[in-house]
């Protein structure tokens, strides 16, 4: 008894994760005692070191990007002008992501024509409706994600919606089916997804399964990519966490993207685990948001997952070979009418990239916010912005639109809450009318604005998703399912409770721990 437990416990220690562990450990402080030995023994060390914090200084203020992460930088260079520099280069010049990014950008050029398989609705929504111009030229002409009609919507306002619903639309599978997914638990959830995934592939569907490393890094067997493949499923682990120190361990895959057939397609919030469908509790209720698209629309998150799914492959598959049939197409309008849906409007699916300068979702965002007339209503699990959503948010209210913001009341990472809390009171001040969700946790990620467009997806409004995260999301212009999702933001409204300035000042120094954990907001 006493060998076998020795056996297992020896096992435990030498699995991936812990030796992944302990070897970013080794590096990082192999480098703080080089660094510390240098400054000891040689006598000029000093200034070499000073010299290369002011060159790298130099460097990251002349550099493209955000000025939260370059405030960060120049912040932690002056607090240890030794080291600071030093560490700057290591975590980004280790690794090499050209590689990365060019097979990125090939796969993203190899499928711009297969986008447009369904049609071209870009000029017929701007006769239409061309309030929506800016937006869906954007999206489409730079950003490369174009409009479609003919397209069902069907909003979740709860994981335990989303997840009934998926299992029936899986049922339906005929030809393949798609996941992609940061988190994947074991549980209820994922065992009664397998279950169908195991029985199509069995049939001869093509079933595939992307998920993140890092996301799954503790929630997952390390053998369960042998186990999926036992199982006939495809799978591709985005992203290896590696045991070397590198910024490219920030580019994780965040999306969430179900795909059936090329017909149907979910996205949203929501991960594949327990707590996501309230099966558990782990922080009160989990109030979280997703939609489906059925029609021209879903074709379009099939082919972000299948750019994401090709660089794993040698033979790089042809992307319009999964375009569904168009014979007996489906006349959504027709069925919208029949079902009491009047005008499924327009939809426009779209996904951001860290591997380029473009932000897209934050762009997403900051349109709604602009060009609101009336309202804007968003629902975030943390709030943790840089100075353009920060300003966006404020001249909005100023300008006396309705701005309303619901975040968690009970949080998944209390430092991330503190440092939310930090921009409660700029935003209060400005008008801005902040709420927390008093049942649980509020992982929800939509933006709905003037009755006439909405956004769900999987981008939250902190400094990872926005700019270090692989994220998607689905934009709809005139449609009824607009309404329903205004719905449930007031819905969750009553749920929630008003937070005020009073609020803010009620611990003075919880104020100042805030303020200085805000200076590092772009690492969490």
């Amino acid at each position: 008894m006493i060998g076998k437990r020795l056996k297992n416990t020896f096992i435990f220690l030498f699995r991936r994760r812990v030796l992944i562990i302990l070897s970013l450990l080794a590096q990082i402080a192999l480098v703080l005692l080089l660094i510390a030995g240098t400054s000891l023994n040689l006598k000029y060390s000093y200034w070499v070191l000073t010299v290369l914090s002011v060159i790298v200084s130099i460097f990251i203020i002349n550099k493209h990007e955000k000025a939260g992460f370059k405030l960060t930088w120049i912040f932690l260079i002056l607090l240890f002008p030794l080291f600071g520099g030093s560490l700057y280069i290591m975590l980004n010049f280790w690794s090499n992501p050209k590689k990365f990014r060019r097979a990125l950008q090939k796969n993203i050029n190899d499928s711009q024509d297969a986008f447009y398989l369904p049609g071209n609705r870009l000029d017929e929504l701007i006769d239409t409706y061309p309030e929506f111009k800016t937006h869906a030229h954007y999206l489409q002409e730079y950003a490369g994600f174009p409009v479609y009609g003919n397209t069902r919507q069907e909003y979740f306002p709860s994981g335990e919606a989303f997840f009934y619903r998926v299992l029936e639309e899986l049922e339906k599978a005929e030809k393949y089916i798609f996941f992609e997914f940061f988190i994947i638990k074991e549980g209820l959830m994922l065992s009664s997804i397998l279950t169908i995934l195991e029985r199509k592939a069995a049939a001869g569907l093509d079933v595939r399964i992307i998920y993140d490393d890092m996301g799954c890094f503790l929630t997952l067997p390390v053998h369960f990519q042998k186990t999926l493949k036992e199982k006939g499923i495809k799978t591709y682990v985005f992203n290896r966490f590696r045991p070397i120190i590198s910024s490219l361990q920030n580019n994780r895959d965040h999306r969430k993207i179900i795909s059936i057939d090329g017909k149907t397609a979910f996205t949203g919030g929501l991960n594949i685990g327990d707590e996501y469908i309230n099966a558990v509790e782990r922080f009160g209720h989990w109030k979280d948001a997703a939609i489906m698209i059925e029609g021209d629309a879903a074709w379009s998150l099939t082919l972000i997952f299948l750019q994401m799914w090709n660089l794993s492959q040698k033979e790089k598959e042809i992307y319009s070979n999964f375009f569904p049939v168009r014979e007996n197409i489906i006349d959504y309008t027709a069925k919208g009418v029949a079902e009491g849906f009047e005008n499924w409007g327009f939809v426009q699916p779209y996904a951001d990239s860290p591997m380029d300068p473009e932000n897209v979702g934050e762009h997403v965002y900051i349109k709604i916010i602009n060009q609101a007339k009336n309202y804007v209503y968003i629902n975030t699990p943390y709030l943790i912005v840089d100075d353009n959503l920060l300003s966006a948010l404020t001249l909005a209210a100023k300008s006396g639109l309705d701005v309303r913001i619901i975040t968690p009341h009970r949080w998944d990472k209390w430092i991330v809450a503190i440092t939310s809390r930090s921009y409660y009171r700029r935003l209060i001040q400005a008008g801005v009318k902040l709420y927390e969700y008093t049942s649980g946790f509020n992982h929800g990620k939509t933006f709905v604005s003037d009755d006439k467009i909405a956004t769900v997806g999987t981008t939250n409004l902190d400094f990872r998703s926005l700019y270090l995260h692989f994220e998607c999301g689905v934009l709809l212009y005139a449609s009824e399912t607009i309404a329903v999702i205004k719905e449930d933001f007031l819905r969750t409204l009553s749920a929630s409770q008003a937070i005020t300035l009073k609020d803010c000042a009620k611990n003075a120094f919880m104020r100042i721990v805030s303020d200085i954990l805000r200076v590092f907001a772009p690492l969490m």
